[in-house]
């Protein structure tokens, strides 16, 4: 029987399974689909405060989000890393004395040591006023985190495995029974059903925590669940400069522009309510409007659709506070623990990949009785796989192993590197040739990186590695990408259900 049973293979699920695996906890993860196949996978890419929401007064949350900046970039140096952004002043948004002073209180909530504050600039004479409309003359630079959020899953997931956790994905949840110590659940992997047991249920299914709740509470009418969707675009690189830009739009929302993947800019994102009967979350005729509207309303040269190369869209399980309008719905996570029928379950509503850690330690700490688990909160310090370098060592960490494997591209190690940080060493261990490598499927990637993938990060299918651990996909030919699926197709003896990583 396993203490903890975590249904939900996104930031939240895997967070609380690698805290309770690292206490010594028998945990059981199942995750429908891949990991970070919905929400943890489409987001807008960000380790932030949340800068817009002080002006809804969640003080509480910016602060706690901005403390968790600098523990995510030290933990995990390879896939986060420092970004500045570029907040414009215009007539008749927000004025440049209230943003200063949220500025200010940003700069100084979370405690930073690491990132560099606020400073203000004259747009008409710096470089990053040059992509943007003449009106625009004054502007403040702050700073954030960048994410690869699917990677940042994969990891927490990988680590949580490591540490003895069973993670297993496309494994369905189809049936659950409460007793009075333990859960049952019925699980269906591969057309086959299986039954565990564990003392205690998560429910960190994300956008489907209601549906999950109703397989062992039909009558439940307590749904606490406001789905809310948000989409992105991804277009050819705007401007140039590692800088980012967040855009105040006419309806007081903001709009990000970020450059993604060397040779994009990622803009987003949008606020749209979503029901279970819409289907999978995609982008919108309306949203593509809005989002190429908000960001021409700020660059000189206008966003136009034909520019855009991908988009994507996830659905937010944002925790039903009954704001009128679903960009102040609240952004903090909620738990709702019951132990009223039995053996205790938790659920989680909302959250934030920034807060994942310190959601998944206040879940352990709810459960501390009913699991017999210590307090100490052990992942405040604890490097990530891959992450156990400085968060200044990156350029080192490419320049050594630049040397150790001379014949793989520069490029190709900086890619390596910033998805795997040291254990790139483990994936190029035993290659003293290119050859080594096995086959080439183009834009970098080669046999070796899909071997580590399937042995290591749980990958099954071409999507999970060209759309979820890495975004090679968009740098791909479709007969590159056409490559990768037959690779995976002529290889599913090597393809298995991923199970815990030993």
């Amino acid at each position: 029987m396993y203490d903890l049973a975590i249904i939900g293979g996104g930031i939240n699920g895997v967070g609380i399974a690698r805290d309770a695996a690292g206490r010594g906890l028998k945990v059981l993860l199942v995750e429908r689909d891949d990991l970070a196949a919905h929400t943890s996978s489409a987001s807008t890419k960000l380790v932030h405060g949340g800068l817009r929401y002080l002006e809804h007064y969640e003080f509480g949350l910016v602060r706690k989000a901005l403390k968790e900046r600098e523990v995510l970039l030290s933990a995990a140096p390879h896939i986060i890393w420092p970004m500045r952004f570029v907040l414009p002043v215009d007539e008749g948004m927000r004025p440049a004395w209230f943003l200063r002073l949220g500025l200010f209180l940003y700069d100084h909530l979370g405690g930073r040591k690491i990132l560099p504050g606020t400073n203000t600039l004259n747009l008409l004479n710096d470089l990053r006023g040059d992509p943007l409309q003449k009106r625009l003359k004054k502007g403040f630079a702050y700073s954030d985190c960048w994410v690869e959020d699917a990677r940042l899953v994969v990891l927490t997931a990988r680590d949580a495995a490591e540490k003895g956790a069973d993670v297993r994905t496309r494994t369905e949840c189809v049936g659950l029974e409460r007793s009075s110590d333990h859960w049952s659940l019925k699980l269906m992997a591969a057309g086959e059903t299986k039954v565990e047991q564990a003392k205690v249920l998560v429910n960190a299914a994300g956008p489907w925590v209601d549906p999950v709740t109703a397989l062992y509470d039909q009558g439940s009418d307590s749904a606490k669940l406001r789905l809310v969707k948000g989409s992105h675009i991804v277009i050819n690189r705007k401007f140039v400069g590692e800088h980012s830009y967040i855009f105040q739009n006419k309806d007081g929302r903001i709009v990000f522009a970020i450059p993604y993947e060397h040779d994009f800019t990622l803009i987003g994102t949008t606020d749209q309510p979503w029901s279970y009967d819409e289907g999978p979350a995609k982008i919108s005729d309306i949203e593509i409007d809005y989002l190429c509207a908000a960001a021409s309303e700020y660059f000189e040269e206008p966003v136009e659709r034909e520019q855009i190369q991908w988009t994507y869209a996830g659905v937010r399980p944002l925790f039903d506070d009954k704001s009128q309008s679903a960009s102040t719905v609240t952004r903090d996570f909620v738990f709702d623990y019951n132990d009223e029928g039995g053996a205790p379950a938790l659920s989680i509503f909302g959250g934030k990949i920034t807060t994942y850690r310190v959601l998944a330690y206040k879940a352990i700490k709810t459960l501390k009785s009913a699991l017999g688990a210590t307090t100490n909160d052990w992942t405040a310090d604890a490097a990530l796989p891959g992450g156990d370098f400085s968060v200044e060592g990156f350029d080192a960490l490419v320049t050594q192993y630049s040397g150790l494997w001379p014949f793989v591209e520069q490029d190709v190690i900086r890619r390596l590197v910033r998805a795997y940080g040291t254990d790139t060493a483990k994936m190029l261990n035993n290659a003293k040739k290119l050859s080594d490598l096995g086959q080439y499927f183009g834009a970098g990637l080669f046999e070796a990186e899909l071997d580590w993938l399937i042995a290591k990060e749980f990958a099954q299918t071409a999507e999970d590695v060209l759309w979820r651990r890495s975004k090679l996909g968009l740098h791909m030919t479709d007969v590159e990408r056409a490559s990768v699926q037959s690779w995976f197709e002529n290889k599913e003896s090597k393809v298995k259900p991923a199970v815990a990583v030993s």
